[in-house]
């Protein structure tokens, strides 16, 4: 996705988000080609095109195909792309399964930092999957932390398992040597880049660890609705 088409998606969100004001939110409309678009309308089937054993299931509106394609992926923790991660987390969304949508969507996240600590990422071979990613970073992003910062706990848990799956399951690709990589051991560099992402986490937890920060998100929050359109109960 360029850059304008970015921005233009994201002004789309804003704007929709914007226009249903207190209404719930229940689905992650964003597009970012050519590896995923939302469905068209309500209870349609978005367009996936992310690993292609599990793209249909990915793309089915029925709860049971979704948790079918999570449960394959967690059959294979480090074969699959960020974006991959990133399409079930939005998918998991879409059919009501949040919490599990957050753990995914960090869990892509951390993949990514991860691959960019390792990898260079600005290569040709590695530029579209770097782009996209980011590109699912900004737009799902939002989407997925404004439910997520709900309950501040609940978050806190699950980014910390999230990062200790990271630990546990390093993406493949980062030890391909025909993969570009940047200077330095590359074991070394992506634990440098697991404690960044630590790093990133204690200071956000230290942050609303503050009874007047958290005050002072939390109401942000009710300012702008976004318990009204993100913290229904199912």
């Amino acid at each position: 996705m360029c850059t304008a088409t970015l921005a233009q998606a994201q002004a789309q969100a804003q704007a929709k988000t914007q226009t249903q004001a207190r209404a719930p939110i229940k689905t992650i409309d964003i597009y970012v080609s050519p590896y995923y678009e939302a469905a068209a309308q309500q209870g349609g089937r978005p367009r996936v095109a992310v690993f292609a054993p599990l793209d249909a299931l990915l793309a089915s509106s029925a709860r049971q195909d979704i948790e079918r394609a999570r449960d394959a992926i967690a059959k294979e923790p480090g074969s699959l792309t960020p974006m991959t991660l990133m399409v079930l987390a939005i998918r998991l969304y879409d059919v009501g399964l949040r919490d599990e949508a957050v753990f995914w969507f960090y869990a892509a996240k951390n993949r990514y930092l991860t691959l960019e600590a390792v990898l260079d990422v600005s290569h040709p071979s590695l530029s579209q999957a770097g782009h996209a990613s980011r590109s699912f970073l900004s737009l799902a992003g939002p989407y997925i932390n404004s439910y997520a910062f709900c309950d501040l706990d609940k978050q806190q848990r699950l980014l910390r398992q999230s990062i200790a799956w990271t630990q546990q399951h390093p993406y493949a690709a980062l030890w391909m040597q025909q993969l570009p990589a940047k200077p330095g051991d590359r074991r070394q560099n992506f634990a440098q880049g697991l404690q960044d992402i630590r790093d990133m986490a204690r200071q956000e937890q230290d942050h609303l660890a503050d009874p007047k920060r958290r005050a002072e998100y939390q109401a942000q929050r009710k300012a702008r609705h976004v318990d009204e359109q993100f913290c229904w109960k199912d």
